[in-house]
């Protein structure tokens, strides 16, 4: 098809693209900012002795932003802590809980709320940050003259990436956030596939361990997308006969499709978030030529928090699980379910209406989100366990990978359904034009 032919066929979805190319631009620009008040040659040496920790991996999801300290440093990672703790309200608070049901009214009330808890931790955190920064000397003034124009400077970064997400979400393609998080990750591949060459040159790796890598990777990649498009499809009858006009149509046999992993990225994301947040405290503020006692506290966090730690990969892998059950119990109801195809006349074949087809769906869910959470625990922890075995130099791991695919299988869900809905309106067009 010719290009001027497509653009002006599908121009709604070409406006959306060039939104979502021009707002990641943007992001990428963004990135760039310094912090006012920052030693620049001080930072690249922090980071130069950091390789490797936790400040590596917490600046691959910043994008970079975080080793040029630049305004956008904190990330959307306060936004996504915010989300974490109102979800988890919504599902205690019975006010929450029943703005959830009421439509887009409550739904713009839980976002009112979730962007004033993103203010509150981009605060705290920057506070935090800029604690730290001062404390190892890699500032080049300290009290308010830095603090003031540094904490309202990533404060505003923070708050600036969350509406650019909702404004992806809202007039670009696929989610806000996790186009903001798949570019910040896509961003450093090339400097780590670089850094594997010329360490593979060097000798400092071994060239059969970094193709091991590789090779794990492409089947790491068709394992979730895989396991992404798996579903347990449940049959689903109706119990009365159609009649249209003066014909009786038989009962018709539909199914409902279960996922195997309800939640997606969702509980990996949390769970690192969760995880970075204690730990880069313990790195920023922690450090320091003369540690008080508190300090060394927070050094030892650091410590066994760090990405392959013992602790990490435990605490890592039963977050993951804890949110994949939480978040598939936020967003499928089986007492719901039950009642709607109660009401609908609709029975599962051998199972009863009402309380047994709750019990069942529950049954049947709980079995697949144990599945999903094995999965994601897997796939999460095992590249992070061969990279600490194999001393790959970089921290692409099962995390990364998992949301840049399910991220990618999105947008592109997402692409063709736009596609379909333009195609639905040129049809009905061409049969009604009037």
């Amino acid at each position: 098809m010719n290009p001027i032919i497509f653009i002006r066929k599908y121009d709604e979805l070409w406006s959306r693209l060039l939104f979502l190319i021009g707002a990641l631009i943007v992001y990428r620009l963004g990135s760039h900012i310094p912090v006012p008040g920052m030693n620049p040659e001080a930072l690249a040496d922090l980071f130069s002795r950091n390789e490797n920790t936790i400040l590596s991996m917490f600046n691959m999801f910043s994008g970079g932003a975080l080793e040029r300290m630049s305004i956008m440093a904190l990330g959307i990672m306060p936004y996504i802590s915010a989300s974490i703790i109102v979800q988890m309200m919504s599902a205690v608070i019975p006010s929450l809980e029943a703005l959830k049901k009421e439509g887009e009214a409550g739904r713009r009330k839980i976002n009112k709320y979730t962007r004033q808890g993103t203010l509150f931790l981009a605060l705290i955190q920057s506070v935090f940050m800029c604690t730290g920064l001062i404390s190892q000397n890699l500032t080049l003034s300290t009290g308010l003259t830095f603090y003031i124009p540094a904490v309202t400077s990533l404060v505003a970064g923070a708050m600036f990436l969350m509406w650019l997400g909702e404004q992806i979400t809202e007039r670009g393609v696929g989610n806000g956030i996790s186009m903001l998080i798949f570019a910040s990750i896509v961003a450093g591949v090339p400097g780590m596939i670089s850094t594997s060459i010329e360490q593979v040159n060097q000798g400092q790796m071994s060239i059969i361990a970094l193709l091991i890598f590789a090779i794990l990777g492409i089947a790491v990649t068709a394992g979730i997308v895989y396991i992404e498009r798996a579903q347990r499809r449940i049959p689903v009858n109706y119990a009365q006969k159609q009649q249209q006009g003066r014909k009786i149509y038989a009962q018709q046999q539909s199914h409902l499709p279960l996922k195997i992993n309800m939640a997606g990225v969702i509980p990996a994301i949390f769970a690192s978030s969760l995880l970075l947040f204690p730990a880069s405290l313990g790195q920023w503020v922690g450090s320091s030529a003369d540690p008080s006692l508190t300090q060394r506290i927070l050094q030892n966090v650091s410590l066994v928090l760090a990405p392959g730690q013992p602790l990490y990969l435990v605490l890592f892998g039963a977050m993951i699980i804890f949110f994949c059950y939480f978040y598939t119990a936020l967003v499928f109801s089986p007492r719901e379910v039950a009642e709607n195809l109660k009401r609908s006349g609709a029975y599962i074949p051998g199972i009863r209406p009402g309380l047994q087809t709750q019990r069942y769906l529950d049954h049947v869910l709980n079995r697949l989100t144990f599945i999903g959470a094995i999965y994601m625990t897997v796939i999460c922890l095992m590249p992070m366990l061969l990279q600490s075995s194999f001393g790959i130099p970089f921290h692409l791991g099962g995390t990364s990978l998992l949301i840049m695919v399910v991220v990618a299988m999105d947008f592109i869900s997402q692409l063709q359904a736009h596609l379909m809905t333009h195609q639905y309106h040129e049809q009905t067009l061409i049969r009604n034009p009037s």
